[in-house]
């Protein structure tokens, strides 16, 4: 079931749900809007060959106010806002439709599990021809948060726990290796 406005606003009154600093137009009727943060990564593609789930990717750090991100280009950023989810709620993060029209594209890697904590890392992709220029503390994507028909058994506790920054892929961490 995904939450409304109402089931949000008192979860996080009641601090069993966590979005931190919250925006004074961020919730929405079965969402909360997330603004962008100011730290992004971008893949050194200059210094690899190809990359690989084995191996530790190198990327560029940016912290700006704002950024561009060239066509058909890739790079990753992070949500300005903290959240802690309780373990009986998941999300999962989907782009504004008014950013999405400009060619834009958000996406989080699948679900936000349910105890969850930190910052959301999001990849961000232009699919224009035409650079795209964010400003850090603009409302970029979205969290739909959905009820679980029980508490989960096992919360997350896996390595992007806590994060506070955009954090880059950890795949070559990956217990089948």
């Amino acid at each position: 079931m995904i939450l409304s406005d109402k089931t949000l606003e008192k979860l996080i009154a009641s601090g069993e749900l966590v979005v931190y600093p919250l925006g004074e137009h961020s919730v929405q009727p079965a969402s909360i809007d997330c603004r962008l943060g100011n730290k992004y990564l971008v893949i050194e593609d200059n210094t690899m060959d190809v990359l690989t789930l084995d191996d530790q990717i190198k990327y560029r750090e940016i912290e700006s106010d704002s950024i561009n991100i060239p066509p058909h280009s890739f790079l990753l950023a992070t949500t300005y806002e903290y959240i802690k989810l309780p373990v009986d709620v998941t999300a999962f993060v989907e782009g504004r439709s008014s950013v999405g029209r400009m060619g834009l594209f958000i996406q989080n890697a699948g679900w936000v599990d349910p105890g969850f904590e930190g910052c959301v890392t999001l990849e961000l992709y232009n699919a224009n021809s035409l650079p795209i220029k964010l400003q850090a503390g603009r409302r970029l994507c979205q969290l739909v948060f959905c009820k679980m028909d029980q508490a989960s058994q096992n919360p997350y506790c896996g390595k992007y726990q806590g994060q506070k920054t955009t954090v880059g892929s950890k795949a070559f961490l990956d217990a089948e290796i």
